[in-house]
């Protein structure tokens, strides 16, 4: 008698980035210096008094369970943080704190999802948006977009997606992967067909401070105040402080689904861990001067990456709003010999350059986005452009056979 696995999981695809994550680790066992555009996070440290933070707090004896949603300390921290850069204010009670915002994502996932609801996600999306969505019998309604209009949904297509099987909406704004961020005026378009809906609207906003060129970020918490009891938005540490490893996010949400919230985590993951939890209170009231820096490091690293890809012969890329990835479309190098036989996906082109250059990078595929590729620009301008020129030099030499 053989033992089986939960069918849920046969929806689930598998990662094509961990397999490019195998292939390059292969590589640097064998000595090659990989240039590392594949990683969604930032390459700095924590800002020192996030550290700071973090010690006082071991030395004070902070190695206990927290409440369930997080110690109080952390949500009024969420809740001022919120005010002050988002224009909207939350209450405490609110406020879920969870082991990084993919937990956030899926206990609500847990929460609201099930076998015949649909989920409206535009492409393209974070890998585990439409995976979460399936895992609970839930359907993903992916709304295509193009470069031309941003990548961004448009309100007459978000209009043709919505049914009465509308569960949810998830938007991510800036995006992971194409760093695309909407407007004002674009979300108050989608609030206007979102209103009529009878769903749950979810905004992930991990990178909401990581924008560049002047662009103002806007919180669609803040513009639909009418429809804050069904609105959550998703948000964290991670990016905005470098601290991926820490695994603190959140959401924020309406008291009554916080508390739903609340019953799911605990009886999983019970509280984010507690000294974590302080350091990211630290993070939150502490002084900002080292975000600014990051995020203007960031700004410069984007225009460095955005016009290298845009001097390989035919690649082209959109200059994205925020975030730390460049979404390049790399059509142009179908064609190109790689193994004994032409390009002829985003997947090979990934693999021709990871086996060629040495620079890993996301195929487009993943994010529902064929023809493209995901490049981080969350390292420095010198790796930058050391890595694009070892994609020039390799596809040089393949057209040369």
């Amino acid at each position: 008698m053989s033992l089986s696995f939960a069918k849920r999981l046969e929806v689930v695809k598998p990662s094509v980035t961990l397999a490019m994550n195998a292939r390059a680790a292969e590589l640097r066992s064998k000595g090659a210096d990989v240039f590392a555009f594949g990683v969604g996070e930032p390459d700095f440290e924590p800002p020192a008094f996030v550290l700071e933070a973090a010690r006082k707090a071991v030395d004070k004896g902070v190695s206990k369970y927290t409440a369930v949603t997080g110690i109080a300390a952390l949500k009024e921290a969420v809740c001022e943080r919120t005010r002050k850069v988002r224009g909207w204010s939350p209450k405490p009670n609110q406020v879920v704190v969870t082991v990084g915002a993919k937990h956030a994502l899926f206990n609500l996932a847990l929460a609201l999802y099930e076998p015949g609801d649909e989920v409206i996600i535009p492409a393209p999306y974070w890998v585990s948006y439409p995976e979460q969505v399936k895992m609970f019998g839930a359907e993903p309604v992916t709304v295509d977009t193009t470069e031309a209009s941003g990548f961004k949904m448009t309100p007459e297509a978000f209009d043709k997606a919505l049914s009465p099987k509308t569960k949810a909406v998830i938007l991510c704004t800036p995006s992971n992967p194409t760093g695309s961020a909407y407007s004002e005026s674009e979300l108050s378009a989608l609030l206007n067909v979102w209103k009529k809906s009878n769903s749950w609207l979810i905004v992930d906003e991990i990178y909401a401070d990581l924008v560049y060129d002047g662009f103002v970020h806007a919180s669609v918490a803040k513009l639909a105040q009418d429809q804050i009891d069904r609105i959550v938005i998703v948000d964290g540490v991670s990016k905005t402080y470098a601290m991926t490893g820490w695994r603190i996010g959140w959401c924020i949400a309406p008291a009554p689904l916080a508390k739903v919230l609340d019953v799911v985590q605990g009886q999983s993951t019970t509280n984010a861990t507690a000294i974590a939890q302080h350091a990211s209170v630290a993070a939150l009231t502490g002084p900002q001067e080292e975000v600014e820096r990051m995020r203007s490091a960031f700004e410069k690293r984007r225009n460095v990456m955005v016009e290298s890809l845009r001097s390989l012969p035919g690649v082209s890329c959109r200059m994205p709003e925020g975030a730390f990835y460049a979404f390049a479309d790399c059509r142009s190098l179908y064609g190109i010999p790689y193994k004994g036989k032409p390009i002829a996906n985003d997947e090979d082109v990934a693999f021709f350059m990871l086996d060629e250059a040495h620079v890993a990078a996301v195929p487009g595929g993943a994010f529902g986005a064929p023809g493209y590729v995901r490049f981080s620009y969350a390292t420095s301008e010198e790796r930058i452009r050391g890595g694009i020129a070892s994609i020039r030099a390799a596809i040089e030499k393949a057209k040369r056979g």
